[in-house]
């Protein structure tokens, strides 16, 4: 009898940390541009697992400072190594978490029906005619970042630097081209992909900017038992179906 107690005893701990795992939502701040895909990956994980995820969505910038700040999330997807450098040299990712699980490409769009342009100064003055070209804040985002990068690199920089209408975040630039707000936006080609309301003008070269590169990593404050497990399953085989599937580049998926 006493051995029998002593075992049920010994069992008790167990069973918190299980109905945790299952029970609490994980929550995850992610890159904007990673909608789609990772409320695909959540619910797949979800199903597998019986771990609700639950994701914010904004500006990689704006969710750095967040965790900077305090927010409590359990993982950080970032849209660039810069801002994970950024959470990373103060202490709110744990740095030995840190991974890439996929790429993008970058493309200029226009209002669904637009036809192609070539990426010279001239086709892109003509085509912005009096308006103004979307993009995610140059300064602050890591899409207007690879944006600035790959406009200067191409020499268009000139053409468009004053014509600028910075966003956000690269789906509020992406919304206001769907909208015809703006005549020409720079997005990423997942973007423009997910959006029937916009039309691809033409695809950037991979040369003409930085790699882009999603990363993820656990915080500095991550106590969700199924944090760990979560971020591990963002580079299994379904995880990267379901970027591969959406655009995202992954050298795991053919």
């Amino acid at each position: 009898m006493f051995r029998r107690l002593f075992f049920l005893i010994a069992l008790l701990p167990v069973f918190p940390a299980v109905a945790l795992a299952q029970s609490a939502s994980l929550t995850v701040f992610a890159a904007a541009s990673l909608k789609e895909a990772m409320e695909q990956v959540g619910t797949a994980f979800e199903e597998e697992t019986g771990t609700r995820v639950v994701f914010s969505f904004a500006g990689t910038g704006t969710l750095a400072r967040q965790l900077e700040a305090g927010s409590p999330a359990e993982v950080f997807l970032s849209a660039d190594a810069a801002w994970m450098d950024y959470v990373r040299d103060r202490d709110a990712v744990k740095a030995e978490t840190i991974r890439e699980i996929a790429s993008n490409a970058l493309v200029l769009i226009g209002p669904a029906g637009s036809p192609p342009i070539q990426l010279t100064a001239g086709a892109l003055e003509e085509r912005l005619a009096e308006g103004r070209l979307a993009i995610a804040d140059p300064d602050t985002v890591p899409a207007g970042r690879y944006g600035a990068a790959a406009l200067e690199s191409l020499g268009l920089w000139q053409a468009v630097s004053g014509r600028l209408a910075p966003m956000e975040n690269v789906r509020v630039a992406l919304a206001a081209v769907a909208r015809g707000d703006t005549p020409v936006g720079l997005v990423y080609r997942t973007d423009a992909t997910v959006e029937p309301d916009v039309a691809v003008l033409a695809e950037f070269p991979q040369a003409s900017h930085p790699r882009i590169q999603y990363l993820a990593a656990l915080t500095s404050t991550q106590a969700h038992p199924a944090a760990a497990a979560f971020l591990a399953y963002l580079e299994e085989a379904r995880a990267r179906e379901i970027l591969h599937s959406l655009g995202f580049l992954t050298d795991k998926v053919k």
